[in-house]
């Protein structure tokens, strides 16, 4: 079963209420940016552990803004995985007075997404701006993994990003209703978590991919603004 995303009750205009101009506050609390030579580390790390072609499972913002032009794309299901508004924020899309939450992939379920092929000819140079745009702190440089995933043509072994607690605190299961709050709330330079949430759901919908859990959530949080003052 799939939900159109004319259904969408968390609507454009809604979003509009959660967006403001916010100065860009920094790096996340008690983080360590990641420096130049432990992103390398990273990248060289990756590329010995690559069977040749890196793909990357996207199933979130990924999916809408990967930030570079893949040269091959295949739907994909991930089994014992699912996508969640578990990982706490205080930057980007939020701030230390009104914190929100971020999607990462969380054990358990299963998660359909994309696979996407980083070019062979730009690969290292696309592996590194990925990791620095994903992987922007020393203390998370774990949650970068390999993983197995189900494709039209086989399974494939593709690098995604979780939610793992043992290299970050900030990452747990959250209950919907609070996730709803804080996503309500946040808003940084990068934007607010409602547009986040908003266009990862209509990003699914179009690839007639039902999330329960994410349909729920923009209910949710579209609740939480129709209760706002216009």
């Amino acid at each position: 079963m799939t939900r159109n995303a004319t259904a969408l009750q968390l609507t454009p205009e809604l979003v509009a209420k959660t967006l403001r101009v916010v100065e860009d506050q920094g790096p996340e609390p008690n983080r360590t940016p990641i420096s130049p030579a432990e992103l390398d580390d990273l990248v060289h790390r990756i590329e010995a552990e690559a069977d040749g072609d890196i793909w990357l499972f996207a199933y979130g913002s990924l999916m809408w803004n990967p930030g570079f032009a893949a040269s091959a794309s295949e739907p994909a299901i991930a089994y014992g995985w699912h996508r969640a508004f578990s990982l706490r924020i205080e930057r980007l899309r939020a701030t230390s007075a009104a914190p929100g939450l971020m999607l990462a992939l969380r054990p358990g379920g299963s998660c359909a997404g994309r696979i996407l092929k980083l070019p062979a000819e730009t690969q290292r140079q696309e592996l590194r701006t990925l990791l620095a745009r994903e992987i922007r702190y020393a203390e998370v440089t774990g949650m970068v993994r390999w993983i197995p995933v189900r494709t039209p043509a086989g399974t494939r072994k593709v690098l995604t990003f979780w939610a793992s607690t043992r290299h970050c605190p900030l990452t747990e299961g959250i209950p919907l209703e609070e996730a709803a709050v804080l996503i309500a709330q946040a808003c940084g330079p990068a934007g607010s978590c409602a547009e986040y949430l908003h266009r990862t759901v209509s990003d699914l919908c179009e690839r007639n991919i039902l999330d329960r859990n994410l349909w729920r959530l923009q209910e949710m949080v579209a609740a939480r603004l129709n209760a706002l003052p216009a």
